[in-house]
Protein backbone atom coordinates (compact mmCIF):
# COMPACT_ATOMS: atom_id res chain seq x y z
CA UNK A 1 0.00 0.00 0.00
CA UNK A 2 1.45 3.82 -0.75
CA UNK A 3 1.42 5.77 1.85
CA UNK A 4 -0.40 8.41 0.98
CA UNK A 5 -0.88 11.30 4.19
CA UNK A 6 2.84 12.74 4.27
CA UNK A 7 3.93 15.38 6.55
CA UNK A 8 7.13 17.34 5.83
CA UNK A 9 10.14 17.86 8.48
CA UNK A 10 12.94 20.58 7.96
CA UNK A 11 15.61 19.35 5.46
CA UNK A 12 18.95 18.64 6.51
CA UNK A 13 22.43 17.90 5.09
CA UNK A 14 22.03 16.75 1.52
CA UNK A 15 18.75 14.31 1.54
CA UNK A 16 16.50 17.53 1.24
CA UNK A 17 12.72 17.45 2.84
CA UNK A 18 12.68 13.89 4.15
CA UNK A 19 9.54 13.01 4.84
CA UNK A 20 7.15 10.65 7.42
CA UNK A 21 3.97 9.07 7.20
CA UNK A 22 1.62 10.88 9.49
CA UNK A 23 0.43 9.08 12.79
CA UNK A 24 -3.09 8.63 11.65
CA UNK A 25 -1.89 5.96 9.10
CA UNK A 26 -0.93 2.90 9.42
CA UNK A 27 0.43 1.03 6.94
CA UNK A 28 2.21 -2.00 6.28
CA UNK A 29 4.48 -1.40 3.10
CA UNK A 30 6.28 1.77 3.87
CA UNK A 31 8.33 3.21 0.44
CA UNK A 32 11.92 4.45 1.29
CA UNK A 33 11.51 7.37 -1.05
CA UNK A 34 8.58 8.68 0.64
CA UNK A 35 10.59 8.76 3.90
CA UNK A 36 13.33 10.58 1.81
CA UNK A 37 15.41 8.24 -0.39
CA UNK A 38 16.55 9.47 -3.94
CA UNK A 39 17.96 5.93 -6.02
CA UNK A 40 20.00 8.30 -7.64
CA UNK A 41 23.43 6.61 -7.09
CA UNK A 42 24.71 9.44 -5.36
CA UNK A 43 23.00 10.84 -3.12
CA UNK A 44 23.24 9.00 0.80
CA UNK A 45 19.66 7.41 1.23
CA UNK A 46 21.02 5.38 4.46
CA UNK A 47 19.08 8.06 6.67
CA UNK A 48 15.82 7.75 5.08
CA UNK A 49 16.28 3.70 5.15
CA UNK A 50 16.55 4.11 8.56
CA UNK A 51 13.47 6.32 8.80
CA UNK A 52 11.61 3.42 7.02
CA UNK A 53 12.92 0.42 9.18
CA UNK A 54 11.87 1.97 12.24
CA UNK A 55 8.61 2.77 11.08
CA UNK A 56 8.16 -0.52 9.09
CA UNK A 57 9.31 -2.65 12.43
CA UNK A 58 6.92 -0.72 14.92
CA UNK A 59 3.63 -2.90 12.70
CA UNK A 60 5.57 -5.02 11.64
CA UNK A 61 5.76 -3.94 8.08
CA UNK A 62 7.84 -3.95 4.35
CA UNK A 63 10.52 -1.55 3.65
CA UNK A 64 9.75 -1.59 -0.44
CA UNK A 65 13.03 -0.75 -2.31
CA UNK A 66 11.77 0.73 -6.40
CA UNK A 67 14.24 0.54 -9.16
CA UNK A 68 16.98 2.63 -8.55
CA UNK A 69 20.69 3.00 -7.15
CA UNK A 70 20.56 3.45 -3.12
CA UNK A 71 23.92 4.72 -2.42
CA UNK A 72 24.52 4.01 1.42
CA UNK A 73 26.75 3.56 4.70
CA UNK A 74 25.22 1.72 7.15
CA UNK A 75 21.38 0.53 7.36
CA UNK A 76 20.58 -0.82 11.13
CA UNK A 77 17.95 -3.58 10.62
CA UNK A 78 15.54 -3.99 13.48
CA UNK A 79 12.78 -6.42 14.04
CA UNK A 80 9.77 -7.39 12.33
CA UNK A 81 10.79 -6.06 8.93
CA UNK A 82 10.62 -6.99 5.62
CA UNK A 83 13.05 -5.27 2.97
CA UNK A 84 11.97 -5.61 -0.58
CA UNK A 85 13.82 -5.19 -3.24
CA UNK A 86 12.26 -5.05 -6.47
CA UNK A 87 13.78 -5.54 -10.09
CA UNK A 88 16.30 -2.77 -10.44
CA UNK A 89 16.61 -2.10 -7.27
CA UNK A 90 20.41 -1.82 -6.14
CA UNK A 91 21.55 -1.22 -2.93
CA UNK A 92 25.29 -0.01 -2.98
CA UNK A 93 27.88 0.86 -0.21
CA UNK A 94 29.57 3.93 -0.15
CA UNK A 95 33.21 4.27 0.59
CA UNK A 96 33.05 5.54 3.62
CA UNK A 97 31.12 7.10 6.60
CA UNK A 98 29.85 3.48 7.82
CA UNK A 99 29.67 2.93 11.61
CA UNK A 100 33.29 2.21 13.47
CA UNK A 101 33.57 -1.77 14.69
CA UNK A 102 32.67 -1.53 17.92
CA UNK A 103 35.07 -2.81 20.82
CA UNK A 104 35.36 -6.69 21.46
CA UNK A 105 37.11 -8.25 24.31
CA UNK A 106 37.67 -11.24 22.24
CA UNK A 107 38.94 -9.96 19.42
CA UNK A 108 42.41 -11.61 20.12
CA UNK A 109 40.54 -15.49 19.33
CA UNK A 110 39.70 -14.66 15.79
CA UNK A 111 40.79 -12.26 12.97
CA UNK A 112 39.35 -8.67 12.84
CA UNK A 113 36.86 -9.09 10.12
CA UNK A 114 34.90 -12.35 12.32
CA UNK A 115 35.21 -9.96 16.08
CA UNK A 116 33.26 -6.59 14.47
CA UNK A 117 30.29 -6.89 12.84
CA UNK A 118 28.88 -2.76 13.07
CA UNK A 119 31.08 -2.02 9.76
CA UNK A 120 29.05 -3.24 7.39
CA UNK A 121 26.19 -1.97 4.60
CA UNK A 122 23.52 -3.67 7.29
CA UNK A 123 23.77 -4.64 10.62
CA UNK A 124 21.69 -6.25 13.31
CA UNK A 125 22.59 -7.65 16.84
CA UNK A 126 19.33 -9.62 18.70
CA UNK A 127 16.91 -8.86 16.16
CA UNK A 128 13.90 -11.35 14.61
CA UNK A 129 11.38 -12.35 12.16
CA UNK A 130 13.45 -10.33 9.33
CA UNK A 131 13.38 -11.17 5.79
CA UNK A 132 15.08 -9.79 2.99
CA UNK A 133 13.67 -10.66 -0.51
CA UNK A 134 13.12 -9.79 -3.53
CA UNK A 135 15.08 -9.90 -7.14
CA UNK A 136 17.23 -6.62 -6.50
CA UNK A 137 20.84 -6.60 -5.71
CA UNK A 138 22.77 -5.11 -2.84
CA UNK A 139 26.46 -4.38 -3.97
CA UNK A 140 29.02 -4.00 -1.92
CA UNK A 141 30.48 -1.52 -4.21
CA UNK A 142 32.34 0.55 -1.44
CA UNK A 143 33.79 -2.17 1.22
CA UNK A 144 37.14 -3.36 1.38
CA UNK A 145 38.78 -6.62 2.26
CA UNK A 146 41.36 -5.93 3.72
CA UNK A 147 42.52 -7.72 7.54
CA UNK A 148 42.14 -4.04 9.42
CA UNK A 149 39.51 -1.93 8.61
CA UNK A 150 40.00 1.70 8.91
CA UNK A 151 37.48 4.11 10.87
CA UNK A 152 35.12 4.91 8.43
CA UNK A 153 35.47 2.27 5.75
CA UNK A 154 33.32 -1.44 5.77
CA UNK A 155 34.07 -5.01 5.09
CA UNK A 156 30.45 -6.39 4.97
CA UNK A 157 27.59 -6.88 3.20
CA UNK A 158 25.28 -8.10 5.91
CA UNK A 159 26.34 -8.88 9.07
CA UNK A 160 23.74 -10.23 12.04
CA UNK A 161 24.52 -11.39 15.47
CA UNK A 162 22.21 -13.13 18.10
CA UNK A 163 19.58 -12.98 15.65
CA UNK A 164 16.20 -15.35 15.17
CA UNK A 165 13.72 -16.49 12.32
CA UNK A 166 15.83 -14.62 9.13
CA UNK A 167 15.15 -15.18 5.80
CA UNK A 168 17.17 -14.19 2.83
CA UNK A 169 15.15 -15.26 -0.52
CA UNK A 170 16.12 -14.20 -4.39
CA UNK A 171 18.47 -10.90 -3.57
CA UNK A 172 21.82 -10.89 -5.25
CA UNK A 173 25.20 -10.12 -3.12
CA UNK A 174 27.94 -8.89 -5.47
CA UNK A 175 31.53 -7.69 -4.17
CA UNK A 176 30.94 -8.51 -0.82
CA UNK A 177 34.06 -7.31 0.71
CA UNK A 178 35.77 -9.65 3.58
CA UNK A 179 32.31 -11.43 3.82
CA UNK A 180 28.74 -10.73 1.75
CA UNK A 181 26.65 -12.76 4.36
CA UNK A 182 28.37 -13.61 7.63
CA UNK A 183 25.91 -14.33 10.84
CA UNK A 184 26.83 -15.41 14.22
CA UNK A 185 24.56 -16.77 17.24
CA UNK A 186 21.64 -17.21 14.40
CA UNK A 187 19.22 -19.56 14.56
CA UNK A 188 16.28 -20.29 12.21
CA UNK A 189 17.94 -19.66 8.83
CA UNK A 190 17.24 -19.58 5.45
CA UNK A 191 19.27 -18.66 2.64
CA UNK A 192 16.56 -19.47 -0.57
CA UNK A 193 17.44 -18.75 -4.03
CA UNK A 194 19.98 -16.59 -3.07
CA UNK A 195 22.92 -15.53 -5.19
CA UNK A 196 26.21 -14.66 -4.06
CA UNK A 197 28.79 -13.45 -6.52
CA UNK A 198 32.21 -12.39 -4.35
CA UNK A 199 34.59 -13.94 -6.71
CA UNK A 200 37.00 -10.62 -6.65
CA UNK A 201 36.74 -9.93 -2.69
CA UNK A 202 36.59 -12.53 -0.15
CA UNK A 203 34.35 -14.66 1.35
CA UNK A 204 30.97 -15.63 0.10
CA UNK A 205 28.27 -16.90 3.05
CA UNK A 206 30.08 -17.77 6.86
CA UNK A 207 26.99 -19.02 9.12
CA UNK A 208 29.01 -18.56 12.80
CA UNK A 209 27.38 -20.60 15.76
CA UNK A 210 24.15 -20.68 14.18
CA UNK A 211 21.44 -23.43 14.10
CA UNK A 212 18.20 -24.99 12.47
CA UNK A 213 19.66 -23.30 8.97
CA UNK A 214 18.97 -23.74 5.57
CA UNK A 215 20.24 -23.33 2.24
CA UNK A 216 18.74 -24.54 -0.70
CA UNK A 217 18.52 -23.47 -4.36
CA UNK A 218 21.23 -21.10 -4.27
CA UNK A 219 24.26 -20.19 -5.76
CA UNK A 220 27.03 -18.98 -3.74
CA UNK A 221 30.76 -17.85 -4.81
CA UNK A 222 33.80 -16.94 -3.07
CA UNK A 223 37.21 -15.98 -3.66
CA UNK A 224 37.91 -17.26 -0.16
CA UNK A 225 35.63 -19.76 1.44
CA UNK A 226 32.14 -19.76 -0.46
CA UNK A 227 29.34 -21.36 1.87
CA UNK A 228 31.48 -21.87 5.23
CA UNK A 229 30.25 -23.45 8.89
CA UNK A 230 32.13 -21.59 11.64
CA UNK A 231 32.68 -21.50 15.35
CA UNK A 232 34.35 -18.91 16.87
CA UNK A 233 34.67 -16.78 19.91
CA UNK A 234 33.87 -13.45 18.63
CA UNK A 235 30.42 -13.36 21.25
CA UNK A 236 32.22 -14.58 24.49
CA UNK A 237 30.27 -17.98 23.84
CA UNK A 238 30.18 -20.42 21.54
CA UNK A 239 26.60 -22.20 20.48
CA UNK A 240 26.49 -25.51 18.61
CA UNK A 241 25.79 -25.64 15.55
CA UNK A 242 23.54 -28.03 14.19
CA UNK A 243 20.23 -29.22 12.19
CA UNK A 244 22.35 -27.48 9.04
CA UNK A 245 20.51 -28.84 5.66
CA UNK A 246 22.22 -27.15 2.47
CA UNK A 247 20.23 -28.72 -1.21
CA UNK A 248 20.10 -28.05 -4.68
CA UNK A 249 22.75 -25.46 -4.95
CA UNK A 250 26.12 -23.93 -6.30
CA UNK A 251 28.90 -23.44 -4.54
CA UNK A 252 32.35 -22.37 -6.20
CA UNK A 253 35.50 -20.83 -4.44
CA UNK A 254 38.46 -19.88 -6.84
CA UNK A 255 41.44 -20.33 -4.24
CA UNK A 256 39.86 -21.31 -1.07
CA UNK A 257 37.27 -23.83 0.24
CA UNK A 258 33.63 -24.51 -1.18
CA UNK A 259 32.26 -26.07 1.61
CA UNK A 260 33.69 -25.72 4.58
CA UNK A 261 33.73 -26.83 8.32
CA UNK A 262 36.06 -24.43 10.30
CA UNK A 263 38.83 -23.80 10.58
CA UNK A 264 37.70 -21.37 13.09
CA UNK A 265 35.89 -24.46 15.16
CA UNK A 266 35.50 -23.36 19.23
CA UNK A 267 32.18 -25.05 19.55
CA UNK A 268 30.49 -28.39 18.07
CA UNK A 269 28.95 -29.42 14.89
CA UNK A 270 26.11 -31.92 14.52
CA UNK A 271 23.61 -32.93 12.42
CA UNK A 272 24.68 -31.53 9.40
CA UNK A 273 23.53 -32.84 5.68
CA UNK A 274 24.35 -31.52 2.35
CA UNK A 275 22.86 -33.47 -1.22
CA UNK A 276 22.44 -32.14 -4.72
CA UNK A 277 25.43 -29.79 -4.91
CA UNK A 278 27.51 -28.59 -7.63
CA UNK A 279 30.60 -27.87 -6.36
CA UNK A 280 31.96 -25.45 -9.80
CA UNK A 281 35.34 -24.63 -7.88
CA UNK A 282 38.34 -24.82 -5.15
CA UNK A 283 41.29 -23.66 -4.87
CA UNK A 284 41.69 -26.07 -1.53
CA UNK A 285 39.16 -28.04 -0.32
CA UNK A 286 35.73 -29.35 -2.52
CA UNK A 287 34.44 -30.76 0.75
CA UNK A 288 36.75 -29.33 3.84
CA UNK A 289 35.99 -30.31 7.53
CA UNK A 290 38.62 -29.05 9.88
CA UNK A 291 38.66 -28.80 13.87
CA UNK A 292 41.78 -26.49 14.80
CA UNK A 293 39.88 -25.21 18.04
CA UNK A 294 38.64 -28.21 20.43
CA UNK A 295 35.10 -28.39 18.26
CA UNK A 296 33.57 -31.82 17.71
CA UNK A 297 32.09 -32.60 14.62
CA UNK A 298 29.91 -35.47 13.98
CA UNK A 299 26.83 -36.54 12.17
CA UNK A 300 27.87 -34.71 9.09
CA UNK A 301 26.59 -36.15 5.79
CA UNK A 302 27.06 -35.78 1.90
CA UNK A 303 25.08 -36.99 -1.10
CA UNK A 304 24.91 -36.62 -4.56
CA UNK A 305 27.53 -34.32 -5.13
CA UNK A 306 29.77 -33.18 -8.07
CA UNK A 307 32.79 -31.75 -8.28
CA UNK A 308 34.93 -29.82 -11.01
CA UNK A 309 38.01 -27.95 -10.97
CA UNK A 310 38.87 -28.95 -7.00
CA UNK A 311 42.13 -28.92 -5.99
CA UNK A 312 41.61 -31.57 -3.19
CA UNK A 313 37.92 -33.59 -3.13
CA UNK A 314 37.96 -34.08 0.39
CA UNK A 315 40.31 -32.89 2.88
CA UNK A 316 39.59 -33.45 6.10
CA UNK A 317 42.11 -32.31 9.40
CA UNK A 318 41.51 -32.92 13.19
CA UNK A 319 44.60 -30.46 14.62
CA UNK A 320 45.33 -28.33 17.56
CA UNK A 321 45.74 -25.25 17.28
CA UNK A 322 43.90 -24.18 20.27
CA UNK A 323 42.45 -20.74 19.42
CA UNK A 324 40.04 -20.20 21.73
CA UNK A 325 39.48 -19.49 25.66
CA UNK A 326 41.78 -21.78 27.68
CA UNK A 327 43.43 -23.33 24.62
CA UNK A 328 41.27 -26.50 24.27
CA UNK A 329 43.30 -29.50 23.08
CA UNK A 330 42.01 -31.08 20.01
CA UNK A 331 38.60 -31.97 19.95
CA UNK A 332 37.03 -34.90 17.19
CA UNK A 333 35.74 -35.65 13.87
CA UNK A 334 33.75 -38.36 13.68
CA UNK A 335 30.50 -39.91 12.07
CA UNK A 336 30.75 -38.35 8.24
CA UNK A 337 29.65 -40.09 5.07
CA UNK A 338 29.92 -38.95 1.80
CA UNK A 339 27.77 -40.95 -0.53
CA UNK A 340 27.88 -40.40 -4.96
CA UNK A 341 30.47 -38.05 -5.37
CA UNK A 342 31.49 -37.87 -8.57
CA UNK A 343 34.79 -35.39 -9.31
CA UNK A 344 36.78 -34.68 -12.61
CA UNK A 345 38.95 -32.00 -14.05
CA UNK A 346 40.48 -32.06 -10.23
CA UNK A 347 42.35 -28.65 -10.19
CA UNK A 348 42.79 -25.59 -8.69
CA UNK A 349 40.58 -23.02 -11.03
CA UNK A 350 43.31 -20.27 -11.00
CA UNK A 351 46.79 -20.59 -10.18
CA UNK A 352 46.91 -20.74 -6.11
CA UNK A 353 49.86 -21.03 -3.21
CA UNK A 354 51.28 -24.01 -3.25
CA UNK A 355 50.12 -26.38 -6.04
CA UNK A 356 47.35 -26.65 -8.09
CA UNK A 357 46.18 -30.40 -6.82
CA UNK A 358 46.40 -32.56 -3.81
CA UNK A 359 45.09 -36.16 -3.32
CA UNK A 360 41.97 -36.33 -0.76
CA UNK A 361 43.10 -36.09 2.73
CA UNK A 362 41.72 -37.61 6.33
CA UNK A 363 44.59 -36.16 8.68
CA UNK A 364 44.24 -36.51 12.34
CA UNK A 365 47.06 -36.06 15.46
CA UNK A 366 49.04 -38.28 17.18
CA UNK A 367 46.58 -39.70 19.65
CA UNK A 368 43.79 -38.00 18.42
CA UNK A 369 41.93 -40.16 15.28
CA UNK A 370 39.39 -39.14 12.82
CA UNK A 371 36.76 -41.64 13.44
CA UNK A 372 34.03 -43.75 11.88
CA UNK A 373 34.02 -42.40 7.72
CA UNK A 374 32.25 -44.15 5.80
CA UNK A 375 33.12 -43.37 2.01
CA UNK A 376 30.81 -44.96 -0.33
CA UNK A 377 30.05 -45.00 -4.33
CA UNK A 378 33.06 -42.08 -4.93
CA UNK A 379 34.23 -42.18 -8.45
CA UNK A 380 37.52 -39.36 -9.06
CA UNK A 381 39.59 -38.43 -11.67
CA UNK A 382 42.61 -36.62 -10.51
CA UNK A 383 45.51 -35.59 -12.70
CA UNK A 384 48.22 -37.29 -12.35
CA UNK A 385 51.52 -37.67 -13.18
CA UNK A 386 53.61 -37.95 -9.98
CA UNK A 387 56.89 -39.71 -9.94
CA UNK A 388 57.59 -42.82 -8.33
CA UNK A 389 59.58 -40.79 -5.49
CA UNK A 390 56.64 -38.81 -5.02
CA UNK A 391 54.98 -42.35 -2.95
CA UNK A 392 57.80 -41.64 -0.10
CA UNK A 393 56.56 -38.28 0.43
CA UNK A 394 56.16 -37.91 4.50
CA UNK A 395 53.78 -34.73 4.69
CA UNK A 396 54.30 -32.81 8.22
CA UNK A 397 52.98 -33.25 11.78
CA UNK A 398 52.42 -29.94 12.91
CA UNK A 399 49.25 -29.61 14.88
CA UNK A 400 48.55 -26.23 13.86
CA UNK A 401 48.53 -26.65 9.98
CA UNK A 402 45.04 -26.80 8.65
CA UNK A 403 45.84 -25.56 4.99
CA UNK A 404 46.27 -28.65 2.21
CA UNK A 405 48.80 -27.11 0.75
CA UNK A 406 51.17 -27.30 4.59
CA UNK A 407 51.33 -31.15 4.18
CA UNK A 408 52.68 -30.85 0.70
CA UNK A 409 52.85 -33.61 -1.64
CA UNK A 410 50.73 -36.74 -0.43
CA UNK A 411 52.28 -39.69 -0.89
CA UNK A 412 49.00 -41.09 -2.59
CA UNK A 413 46.98 -40.19 -5.21
CA UNK A 414 43.82 -41.17 -4.65
CA UNK A 415 43.18 -41.01 -0.75
CA UNK A 416 45.75 -40.52 2.07
CA UNK A 417 45.41 -41.39 5.89
CA UNK A 418 47.25 -40.56 8.96
CA UNK A 419 45.61 -41.23 12.11
CA UNK A 420 42.30 -42.52 11.92
CA UNK A 421 40.09 -45.33 12.93
CA UNK A 422 37.13 -46.85 10.95
CA UNK A 423 36.93 -45.74 8.25
CA UNK A 424 35.28 -47.46 5.30
CA UNK A 425 35.69 -47.34 1.27
CA UNK A 426 32.62 -48.91 -0.40
CA UNK A 427 32.32 -49.05 -4.18
CA UNK A 428 35.21 -46.17 -4.62
CA UNK A 429 37.02 -45.69 -7.82
CA UNK A 430 40.14 -43.65 -8.24
CA UNK A 431 41.91 -43.27 -11.75
CA UNK A 432 44.00 -40.68 -13.13
CA UNK A 433 43.88 -38.20 -16.52
CA UNK A 434 48.22 -39.36 -16.97
CA UNK A 435 50.09 -42.49 -15.01
CA UNK A 436 51.28 -42.04 -11.39
CA UNK A 437 53.78 -43.79 -9.79
CA UNK A 438 51.87 -43.32 -6.35
CA UNK A 439 49.60 -45.78 -4.74
CA UNK A 440 46.22 -44.97 -4.88
CA UNK A 441 45.48 -45.34 -1.44
CA UNK A 442 48.03 -44.99 1.66
CA UNK A 443 47.47 -45.35 5.28
CA UNK A 444 49.66 -44.89 8.26
CA UNK A 445 48.41 -45.13 11.73
CA UNK A 446 44.83 -46.51 10.83
CA UNK A 447 42.87 -48.90 12.67
CA UNK A 448 40.34 -50.76 11.46
CA UNK A 449 40.15 -49.51 7.99
CA UNK A 450 38.37 -51.54 5.22
CA UNK A 451 37.90 -51.41 1.06
CA UNK A 452 35.67 -53.69 0.19
CA UNK A 453 34.53 -53.53 -3.94
CA UNK A 454 36.80 -50.67 -4.71
CA UNK A 455 38.81 -50.27 -7.78
CA UNK A 456 42.01 -48.05 -8.52
CA UNK A 457 43.91 -47.22 -11.31
CA UNK A 458 47.30 -49.41 -11.28
CA UNK A 459 50.41 -47.24 -10.14
CA UNK A 460 53.28 -47.33 -12.25
CA UNK A 461 55.60 -48.02 -9.05
CA UNK A 462 55.37 -51.29 -7.06
CA UNK A 463 52.57 -51.01 -5.04
CA UNK A 464 48.64 -49.87 -5.86
CA UNK A 465 47.89 -49.53 -1.98
CA UNK A 466 50.24 -48.75 0.83
CA UNK A 467 49.99 -49.80 4.48
CA UNK A 468 52.31 -49.01 7.42
CA UNK A 469 52.04 -49.18 11.22
CA UNK A 470 48.16 -50.02 10.92
CA UNK A 471 45.42 -52.96 12.32
CA UNK A 472 42.48 -54.54 11.31
CA UNK A 473 43.02 -53.57 7.57
CA UNK A 474 40.78 -55.33 5.29
CA UNK A 475 40.28 -55.79 1.47
CA UNK A 476 37.44 -57.20 -0.07
CA UNK A 477 37.06 -57.52 -3.66
CA UNK A 478 39.40 -55.31 -4.23
CA UNK A 479 40.80 -54.69 -8.20
CA UNK A 480 42.54 -52.45 -10.76
CA UNK A 481 39.95 -50.98 -13.20
CA UNK A 482 41.87 -53.99 -15.18
CA UNK A 483 40.60 -55.97 -13.17
CA UNK A 484 43.72 -57.23 -11.39
CA UNK A 485 44.34 -57.62 -7.65
CA UNK A 486 45.66 -54.69 -6.25
CA UNK A 487 49.38 -54.64 -4.94
CA UNK A 488 49.58 -54.03 -1.20
CA UNK A 489 52.42 -53.13 0.44
CA UNK A 490 52.15 -53.34 4.57
CA UNK A 491 50.16 -55.59 6.77
CA UNK A 492 46.41 -56.58 6.32
CA UNK A 493 44.38 -58.42 8.47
Amino acid sequence: MRIRSLVCVLATGALGAAVVPAASAAPSTFNVRDFGARGNGSTLDDDAVDRAITAASAVGGTVAFPAGTYQSRTIHLKSNVTLQLSAGATVRAASSGFDKPEPNAFSKFQDFGHSHFHDALLWGDGVSNVTITGSGTFDGAGLVTANTVKSGQGDKILSLTRCANVTLRGVTFVRGGHFAVLTNGCHDVLLDTVTVLSTMDRDGVNLINSWNVEVSHSHIEGIDDALAFKSDFALGRTFTSEHIRVHDSTIRSTENNALQFGVESCGDFRDVVFTNIAITGAGKAGIGIVSEDGGHISDVHYSHITEDRVSSPVFMRLGGRGSCRGSPPPGSISGVTIDDLTGTHLTTPQPVRGDQEYASSLIGSPGHDITDVSLSNIRLTVPGGHPVSDASAVPPEGPALFRPREFGVRPAYGFWLRHVARVTFTGVVVTSDKPDGRPAFTLGDGDHVQWTDTRAQASTGPFDVSITGSTGVVLTRCTTTAGDPLRVSGRTG
